[in-house]
């Protein structure tokens, strides 16, 4: 994956990203708004040690007062017995949870901060936090009671030693910066909270979308298509709004980019085996609703429209849709023809000004398949393709039923077209191997309903000032 494919993925998912970003701003918006305002207000406190003559020594700050001690004093400023000097009742345990203090690393002093919703309450909060750490710091650190420090104060004026330092606590802690009434609260940051919601809206987004293309096995691109049928990708079809309603390349008089599209397909298909061209050709799909019978009949068209004889043959007993397509009548056709009540050149008909001929499906048989893998069948195949230059025949879809199959094998070729998000590539995978099984020649696929961004073809637009030529008849 690289930043090309993310780009790719963002582009074709934008309204999903657009939308993400819309419910992260309006929730940051709301949280923020509820969130309650509050102020830090901060005390700095120096933790000293004495020595043996009761004087301040530097050497015992850094060296005797170890950083174990200064962090003890820290895990003490919010204790219960230094918070119930300062506040009372059930004020103590929100008070502790508002307070945080903290050893400053290769120093000897001590910060201390109280959140709290109004700044004053903060501040003098804070201070007197200070003061009351301070005297109890004093009564733990004092080292004997008074009597007690009286007598040894005599027991060392006989021993001739100096007694000073039992006067003076071991340690010592003052506050050095006291707390100010804090200007600007600390909390709710509009901006900040903005920010981190919109960019955990697009780490969720795009991690969403890259989770479920990579789980997605539909086949979106001529590169997977490829990949999956092991064979040429003739022909990529767009997508357009109005195609299920007028399916036939025939609308804009020809000059849409489905029309193109087809032109190029019919184009590949000559390229195809110069020294073995298809004489009968097999159009099939995966599953049903992947767009093989408007396919069928719009290459049948095109070929037409170039000069071939082309014979377009429904060969779908199950559910035949060139008549619809073409409108013409689809009472007598190819089932007629095979079990002999109908004769060949009656159930033929001639449709367009480009004098394509089309064979019907007929009356729908209990049997489709036997019907369509019978030597008559067969027969009847072999003098189609001498009288005609190609002879396309829209076959059922592969994997529901074996219709296609029995067709495929007394075939020159076949066609399968694959749907942009819907045919998935374990589908394709296994029509192929259908075809293969019974030795039928895969001459291509086709990727249908492609998306496409506008009504050009590879950026090259028609002219709509151009003459408008009669609409083909039926």
């Amino acid at each position: 994956m690289d930043l090309l494919y993310f780009a790719r993925l963002a582009r074709r998912n934008w309204l999903l990203i657009l939308f993400s970003l819309v419910l992260a701003v309006s929730t940051s918006l709301i949280v923020t708004a509820r969130m309650p305002t509050k102020y830090v207000a901060t005390i700095s406190m120096l933790v000293s040690g004495y020595d043996r003559e009761g004087s301040l020594s530097t050497a015992i700050q850094a060296g005797t007062l170890s950083q174990q001690r200064v962090q003890s004093y820290a895990n003490l400023l919010p204790s219960r017995r230094v918070v119930s000097q300062i506040t009372t009742g059930d004020d103590i345990r929100r008070v502790q949870e508002n307070i945080t203090a903290e050893a400053i690393p290769g120093t000897v002093l001590l910060r201390a901060t109280v959140t709290d919703t109004d700044p004053a309450r903060a501040a003098r909060l804070a201070n007197a936090l200070g003061g009351a750490f301070t005297r109890l710091v004093d009564e733990i650190e004092q080292p004997l009671p008074t009597r007690k420090r009286k007598h040894a104060k005599k027991d060392a004026e006989k021993d001739g030693r100096s007694s000073r330092k039992d006067d003076h606590p071991n340690v010592k802690v003052a506050v050095v910066d006291p707390a100010d009434v804090p200007k600007a609260p600390i909390s709710p940051r509009p901006l900040v909270n903005l920010a981190l919601a919109v960019l955990t809206a697009l780490l969720i987004a795009m991690a969403s979308l890259v989770l479920r293309d990579r789980m997605d096995t539909t086949i979106k691109t001529s590169e997977v298509l490829h990949e999956a049928s092991k064979g040429s990708v003739l022909g990529i079809i767009g997508y357009e709004r109005d195609a299920r309603r007028h399916p036939l390349i025939l609308r804009d008089r020809g000059r849409s980019s489905r029309s193109e599209a087809f032109r190029a397909l019919r184009t590949n298909l000559q390229f195809i085996g110069v020294d073995r061209q298809p004489k009968s050709l097999v159009v099939t799909s995966c599953l049903p609703g992947e767009g093989k019978s408007s396919t069928s009949a719009n290459l049948a068209i095109t070929l037409a429209q170039a000069g071939w004889r082309v014979l377009l043959v429904d060969g779908d007993l199950r559910r035949p849709r060139i008549p619809n397509y073409l409108g013409i009548e689809g009472a007598t056709g190819l089932t007629d023809v095979l079990i002999g009540r109908a004769r060949l050149e009656n159930a033929i008909q001639i449709w367009g000004e480009s004098d394509l001929a089309v064979l019907p499906s007929g009356q729908i048989p209990p049997n489709p398949s036997e019907l369509l893998g019978s030597n008559g069948m067969r027969t009847l195949l072999s003098g189609l393709t001498e009288r005609y230059d190609i002879v396309i025949i829209d076959a059922p879809p592969v994997l529901p039923v074996t219709d296609a199959v029995a067709l495929a094998a007394i075939c020159d070729g076949a066609l399968l077209i694959a749907r942009y998000g819907k045919t998935r590539r374990e589908h394709v995978i296994r029509a192929v191997e259908v075809l293969t099984s019974i030795n039928a020649r895969l001459v291509g696929t086709v990727l249908n309903f492609a998306p496409a961004k506008s009504n050009q073809y590879y950026g090259y637009e028609y002219d709509a000032r151009a003459e408008v030529t009669p609409r083909m008849s039926v």
